[in-house]
């Protein structure tokens, strides 16, 4: 294991590798829950999603450990399962299991970007300013998501939307919740996330939200999980719909993917020659992710804190994996997590992503409008597709105005013109 790990080259110790190990486990344990919380909107029950986001994170982790022995946590992604489920399921009509088969031919896209130049060349070729945007609408996305499930937010016919009674229980024990995930995350205690789901999760039983009773300990029921394990459905793969998902899907698992793994392995780890075959891995578990019943993996903003911790190779990443497998016998604690115990965690995370903003040009219009049409659309339609699209279309035509036509690459004007068929297309059959 030393050895084929490289301990000694990199100067760490097993026992050292270990540590960081934990440190990325309960860092991201959280998404275990929230990814399953998300994707059961789509249809799906909530334990097979649990065991499939363990499973998809344990191979993503293998994988990244022995393909580029860098120490990742790959796992089921935070923005891309919103994407998933509210925009290719609850909007564009697809299935959970013809979502799952766009996964997986997304999946097989991505590998063959990752295992081939074109990835250089499509991250080259699209504009820094909309691949930032995409960043900076999921956030938001995914904030209102959150806001929305635990009801902090509620539909209104005259408004669109209001704010809920603060007196509500559900509501007091969010607002609890809220403050301790902060305060958590401000202070930088390790695992925060996990320890305000957990808090999150008590104070609702105080309060009479979560039932304690109906809490019962045993095995994980691996029946049910046939429901979504190697359960694709291929039957509407003729359809546009499905392609302009699996296109979504691909779009932003390259930005993401590329994005994150340039600044954990080259600008934390220092290791740039380990970037190429750890975007292997990630490409490899998303197709992955298709058969095993859940949204694509990435590599974890999370894992950042198992580097910070010392770790450096990919028996960190192993040992990580097999800590999400023993998380398999908490399976009945995870069911009974409300949403007002998982939404605050939400929130934090799309604050973090809106981070990306100041890295937009918003002093050249031509960059500025497209890129504010992802951000605002994306949450205000409640589809990451729509406003993406919107953004791809309107690139173009503003640099056209501009007359700065030449800035505009081949990919993106190809990109742009898929979009505006989908679009077509979907008004033909409306």
């Amino acid at each position: 294991m030393k050895k084929f790990f490289k301990l000694n080259e990199h100067n760490v110790t097993v026992k050292s590798e270990l540590l960081a190990a934990f440190t990325s486990f309960f860092a991201a344990v959280y998404i275990i829950v929230v990814n399953a919380n998300i994707l059961s909107a789509s249809g799906a029950k909530m334990e097979p999603l649990i065991l499939a986001t363990v499973f998809a994170s344990l191979i993503g982790c293998i994988l990244v450990a022995l393909i580029s022995n860098a120490p990742l946590a790959i796992m089921p992604g935070m923005g891309i399962n919103a994407l998933f489920t509210y925009t290719i399921v609850k909007t564009m009509g697809l299935s959970f299991n013809e979502a799952l088969a766009a996964v997986f031919v997304a999946g097989i896209l991505f590998c063959i970007v990752a295992f081939t130049p074109l990835a250089d060349i499509i991250t080259k070729s699209i504009s820094h300013n909309l691949k930032e945007s995409i960043s900076v609408g999921i956030g938001l996305f995914i904030t209102f998501i959150g806001l929305k499930n635990c009801g902090f937010l509620l539909p209104d016919s005259s408004t669109i939307i209001k704010l809920a009674n603060l007196g509500d229980p559900t509501i007091i024990a969010f607002i609890l919740a809220m403050i301790l995930t902060i305060v958590l995350f401000i202070m930088n205690v390790p695992g925060a996330f996990l320890i305000s789901i957990i808090g999150g999760t008590i104070i609702s039983v105080f309060l009479g939200i979560v039932d304690l009773s109906t809490l019962s300990f045993s095995l994980p029921n691996f029946n049910e999980y046939n429901e979504i394990f190697f359960a694709m459905d291929f039957g509407n793969i003729n359809s546009i719909s499905f392609w302009v998902a699996t296109f979504s899907l691909t779009l932003v698992l390259i930005f993401e993917n590329i994005g994150l793994l340039h600044g954990q392995v080259n600008g934390l780890l220092n290791a740039p020659h380990k970037t190429k075959k750890a975007l292997h891995a990630v490409a490899i578990s998303s197709a992955l992710c298709g058969i095993l019943g859940t949204s694509p993996s990435v590599s974890t903003v999370e894992c950042a804190a198992g580097i910070a911790q010392g770790g450096k190779t990919g028996l960190t990443a192993l040992f990580t994996g097999f800590l999400f497998l023993l998380s398999l016998f908490f399976i009945p604690v995870i069911k009974i997590i409300p949403p007002a115990a998982i939404s605050p965690v939400l929130v934090i995370i799309g604050c973090l992503m809106m981070s990306n903003v100041t890295n937009i040009d918003f002093k050249d219009f031509t960059e500025a409008l497209p890129s504010f049409l992802i951000i605002v659309l994306i949450p205000l339609t409640f589809s990451i597709v729509d406003g993406i699209a919107f953004g791809f279309i309107s690139y173009p035509i503003a640099k056209f105005a501009a007359k700065k036509h030449k800035e505009v690459s081949l990919a993106t004007y190809c990109i742009s013109v898929i979009f505006l068929i989908y679009f077509v297309l979907h008004v033909i059959n409306t």
